[in-house]
């Protein structure tokens, strides 16, 4: 018995099972993450939190997905690794870089249509924090967080226009962002506050992840041909081409021999 051929150009890995491996990679990072917070456990998290978006920007690449979600999600990254620094600068840095993010995944989701009730429920929370924090946030830092605010309210309520998965995500990752901001505000925090933040805002992203790719393949599926008017089909063996006889087959309208032609 021979072996198989030797097909040129082909992975020793398959995509599907690098792409399973990178998203179980950013699931244990993240259940690590949340370990090390839980215990306290600062060098942990400080291992763990920087892995968790370059793994879902991979993810995002072994997929197919669009170049500018990864993007996205690398700016994450930075606003992640500045968080780390425990500075001012730092903190203003970090939202850059989030808002940046945010930019673009309002650049993806593009004009879908969004559920109506949700603006008015957006712009009401929008309005709720920032004069509820206003006072206690503080004075350097009132504008920005403040426009930050914004950018990250509008990104949550555009997601949903691209499906519940997404649309669940933006909320996360705007409810995990509020968490920060009363630290911030030096309000008074629930208990392992940073494990709620880094829970919101971990399965908030893989979410609004998850979401676009699903988006993306299915429009890819719908270019392929799917939904489509389909072509006319290729003439199998035995079966006339229109206007073309067959041996032994009539062309349409013609009687063959023994016909008893139309009635």
């Amino acid at each position: 018995m021979t072996s198989a051929p030797h097909t040129p150009g082909r992975t020793l890995v398959p995509r599907d099972t690098l792409g399973l491996a990178l998203l179980a990679a950013f699931g244990l990072a993240l259940l690590a993450d949340l370990g090390s917070l839980a215990v306290d456990a600062e060098t942990g998290h400080r291992v763990a939190k920087p892995l968790l978006m370059p793994l879902l920007a991979a993810y995002t690449l072994i997929r197919g997905g669009p170049r500018l979600l990864a993007v996205a999600l690398l700016l994450g990254w930075g606003g992640d690794v500045l968080l780390l620094l425990d500075a001012e600068w730092a903190f203003l840095a970090s939202m850059g870089s989030f808002a940046l993010g945010h930019v673009c995944y309002l650049t993806l989701f593009g004009r879908c249509r969004t559920p109506k009730p949700l603006p008015p429920v957006y712009g009401t929370a929008l309005a709720l924090a920032v004069v509820l924090l206003w006072a206690d946030l503080p004075a350097d830092l009132r504008i920005p967080v403040a426009g930050y605010a914004l950018l990250l309210t509008a990104m949550a309520w555009r997601s949903s226009g691209v499906g519940r998965v997404a649309g669940v995500g933006g909320a996360l990752f705007l409810a995990s962002d509020l968490i920060i901001a009363t630290e911030v505000a030096a309000w008074p925090q629930p208990p392992v506050a940073d494990l709620w933040i880094m829970l919101l805002y971990g399965v908030g992203q893989l979410l609004l992840t998850l979401g676009l790719l699903n988006r993306a393949d299915a429009a890819r599926t719908a270019g392929t041909g799917a939904g489509l008017p389909a072509g006319p089909a290729a003439p199998v063996s035995g079966t006339p081409v229109s206007g073309t006889p067959v041996s032994g087959t009539p062309v349409s309208g013609a009687a063959g021999p023994g016909s008893t032609g139309p009635e």
